[in-house]
């Protein structure tokens, strides 16, 4: 490595108490967890800008909070994955390419379809939470198990919520 890139390099070593390992695995983990959430924030305000129907005020509304409330942490997941000593996503590119969460581009999607898809969506994301919050126990790392947590928490809410919405009688 040439010394202009050791001194680059070194200017983001954050002093951390984690294994290189550790750091590799959960900053990554974490960036992983950020790609879907940016990837999640997406979604649902696509489906806040596109949704429609009797229940259009309900649903707007609704995804429009969910979404601000998952744009909020993204920043928290960030930095959590810099103050262990990792790096962040740096690129729509990077969020492309690690993301889980599909996209959603059709034209049309009925509002019980966007409920569902959401849902399930949100539930895989506290899937992928509970799996990082094991690889956060394996490296005794509670400061990001605890921020999990609550972002776990927060995404069962919106499954949650998300699952009483489409519970819609036929005639609605």
């Amino acid at each position: 490595m040439s010394a202009v890139a050791t001194k680059k390099k070194a200017r983001l070593a954050t002093p951390a108490h984690f294994s290189p390992d550790a750091v590799r695995d959960i900053s990554g983990g974490l960036n992983a967890l950020l790609a879907d959430m940016f990837a999640l924030y997406l979604k649902t305000k696509n489906f806040h800008w596109h949704v429609s129907g009797a229940h259009f005020r309900s649903d707007h509304l609704m995804f429009d909070e969910q979404a601000a409330a998952i744009l909020a942490v993204t920043d928290a997941v960030a930095e959590r994955a810099r103050k262990i000593g990792g790096t962040t996503l740096r690129s729509i590119g990077q969020i492309s390419a690690q993301q889980r969460i599909l996209d959603n581009e059709a034209d049309y999607v009925t509002p019980l379809d966007m409920l569902a898809e959401l849902r399930d969506d949100n539930n895989n994301l506290v899937a992928s939470m509970r799996t990082l919050h094991d690889v956060c126990d394996e490296h005794n790392d509670v400061g990001t198990a605890s921020l999990l947590e609550e972002l776990i928490d927060q995404g069962e809410e919106r499954v949650w919520f998300l699952f009483e919405a489409a519970r819609r009688g036929k005639d609605d």
